[in-house]
């Protein structure tokens, strides 16, 4: 029933989406991203709540797919919100909560994934504000539990998704008022297998360099591949 509610609320918000907002999307070429292969996706260039307005481009099919089996981390603070908390609940009732730290919340998350499970992670872990900062006044930068993921996914087949957005400021900042309409949201798309995506890095999958190759490679993603 949970699932179902969530197909519902998922289809409501793309239909919603495609009648307020313009879709400007870069798609891979055909063929490229399969969504019944589709494992993890990584959301790169984190701006706004209000990036759930994407759904608008995904197939409805995928998006049945996701109201059974997405499993994503959400900062505690958000889904404690009265109103917005709940929100994402409904449409996700695969939205885990984590703490800011890699304590019991995050090992919680990691063990709620499972072999059928469809990942969904903005691996900087927080939103950019106006002045292109996190909260804190920090560079954004991806954060090493996207790594954790990629690891458990060594022996996996499928695909990893990487999608990447153009920034949503211009609809709504992070605690700054209600979403402007009628604006144009940009996302670029690439896909690609699992096992092609991790033996591209020269060092054993887990080891201490492999990791900082990853990282540095989604880093790289986030500042040259985002739409301009």
């Amino acid at each position: 029933m949970k699932s179902f509610i969530s197909y519902i609320l998922l289809l409501c918000i793309k239909y919603c989406s495609k009648l307020f907002y313009r879709f400007e999307v870069n798609w891979p070429p055909k063929d490229q991203i399969r969504w019944n292969d589709i494992r993890l996706v990584i959301f790169l260039n984190h701006t706004s709540l209000f990036e759930f307005l994407y759904a608008a481009i995904l197939p409805n099919h995928f998006l049945r797919k996701l109201s059974k089996r997405m499993v994503a981390p959400a900062a505690d603070k958000t889904l404690e919100r009265p109103f917005v908390g709940t929100f994402f609940k409904l449409f996700s009732p695969g939205m885990i909560s984590i703490t800011r730290k890699r304590d019991y919340s995050w090992a919680n998350f990691m063990d709620s994934i499972y072999a059928d499970s469809i990942i969904v992670i903005a691996p900087e872990g927080r939103m950019m504000r106006r002045n292109g900062l996190d909260l804190q006044g920090r560079k954004m930068t991806v954060k090493s539990g996207v790594i954790d993921i990629l690891e458990g996914l060594q022996h996996e087949n499928g695909q990893i998704a990487f999608a990447y957005s153009g920034g949503l400021h211009h609809i709504q900042i992070p605690g700054e008022g209600a979403p402007k309409i009628f604006k144009t949201l940009k996302l670029n798309l690439e896909a690609q297998n699992i096992q092609d995506y991790l033996k591209k890095f020269s060092e054993p999958v887990g080891s201490e360099e492999w990791k900082k190759m990853v990282l540095n490679d989604l880093q790289t993603r986030l500042e040259t591949k985002v739409p301009k």
